[in-house]
This record gives structure tokens, C-alpha cells and sequence, in this order.
């Protein structure tokens, strides 16, 4: 739970920090700081997917995985259905920047893969990485929504930690096979969101997340024969 802990102390840290500067981070500053942290979650993407793609015994897997999951995203219109989600949960000031934290900080594939990483491998790199990240979206949330942003801190605690758990208690089902698939398309997902938060282009990469089920699907069935 070490990863999570951070990740969770850096959302405490970055709201409290943007709170007391507030209106004392200048857009330019923002920008800037949005430039390095979408390089850094580019770069991220990029390493995993060179690093696994040598061990796939399923060449192609990660293709048919991000077109397949793109598609059934793109149906059921994940990307929309957040934004709308915002939208009627955004009644106050306070309120909008909850509803946009929470679903920020939880709803992403480093988020999501990170407790998987840290409970089977002990590898806390994705939620270092994702704890930078929030620390910035924090710091920049709570400099205009105030200190009550500190309040997704457990939220996203009480998240990664149901992962966390969920991957203990899974560990067998997870083979290695399953974990190096699911790490490519990972990769790419992470690439997506790194090119998005540099403005490169918008991927959706939210529409994309179904991409995650196929190669633990595919793993376990091919498992069966």
C-alpha cells in the first residue's frame, strides 16, 4: 500500500499548498507544469510498452485489444457520460471541484494499473508517478476551489486501496502472460493520456479504457485449452 499511501499524502499536500497560494499560480506557471507532467506520462507509456513488447507471446494482441476496447468505449460513450457525470454533480464551487478530483484522480489507467503493479510485484513506479501528477491537478483544484479539496484524498485512498486488495486476493489468476499484455496496452493507454494533457491531441483515452478487459479475457481463455 505504499504507492497508494503516497499518492494520497501528495493530494493532502498539493491541495493544502495550492489553498494557501491561492490565485498565486499564475496560468503560465500551470501550463508549465501540465507540459512536464504530460511528457512524463508520455515517457512512462512509451517505457512500458518497449520494455514488454519482447516478452508478448501475442504479437498482436495489444492491436485487436485497443481496437476492440476504443470501439465498445466509443459505443457506450465513456468520455460523454464523465463529462455529463461533472456537469449535474457540479452544483457548488466546492461541489465542482470535488466531483472533477475524484473522477480525475480514480478514472485513469494509472490509477487503475498502479495498486495491480504494487500488490502483485511490489512495483509502486505507476502510482509515483500518478501521485505527481494529482500532487499538480491538487495544487492547481484547490487554487481555485479552496482546501476543502483535501476531501478526495480518501476517496482516492479508499479506490486504489479495493484494487490493491482485489489484486492480493486475484494473484493467481493474474499470470504472467496476462500482466505483460495487459502492461502494453497499459502503455499506450498512459501514452494517450500524456499526449492529451500536452494538448497533441485529444485521444479520449477515457473511451479507451474497455481495452484493459481484452487481454485479461483473452489470457484466461487461451489458459483454458
Amino acid at each position: 500500500m505504499t504507492g497508494t499511501i503516497v499518492n494520497t499524502c501528495t493530494i493532502l499536500a498539493g491541495s493544502l499548498i495550492g489553498s494557501v497560494f491561492k490565485k498565486g499560480i499564475r496560468e503560465d506557471q500551470q501550463n508549465a507544469l501540465y507540459t512536464a507532467m504530460g511528457l512524463a506520462a508520455t515517457g512512462l507509456g512509451i517505457n512500458a510498452v518497449v520494455q514488454n513488447m519482447p516478452k508478448s507471446s501475442y504479437p498482436v494482441l495489444f492491436i485487436v485489444s485497443l481496437a476492440l476496447g476504443s470501439l465498445i468505449g466509443t459505443w457506450i460513450n465513456i468520455d460523454g457520460r464523465f463529462q455529463k457525470l461533472t456537469e449535474k454533480l457540479s452544483v457548488g464551487q466546492l461541489s465542482r471541484g470535488l466531483s472533477t478530483g475524484i473522477l480525475l484522480f480514480c478514472i485513469g489507467t494509472l490509477s487503475i494499473l498502479g495498486p495491480i503493479q504494487s500488490a502483485l510485484y511490489g512495483d509502486h513506479t505507476y502510482l509515483f508517478t500518478n501521485a505527481t501528477l494529482d500532487f499538480v491537478t491538487s495544487m492547481v483544484l484547490a487554487s481555485t476551489y479552496g482546501i476543502g479539496m483535501m476531501l478526495t484524498a480518501p476517496v482516492l485512498f479508499c479506490w486504489q486501496g479495493a484494487i490493491y486488495g482485489a489484486a492480493l486476493v486475484l494473484g493467481n489468476f493474474m499470470t504472467t502472460d496476462m500482466m505483460t499484455e495487459l502492461s502494453i496496452v497499459g502503455g499506450f493507454l498512459i501514452a494517450s493520456s500524456g499526449l492529451s494533457i500536452l494538448n497533441i491531441r485529444d485521444c479520449r483515452t477515457m473511451n479507451m479504457l474497455p481495452a484493459l478487459v481484452i487481454p485479461v479475457l483473452f489470457c484466461r481463455l487461451a489458459g483454458m485449452f
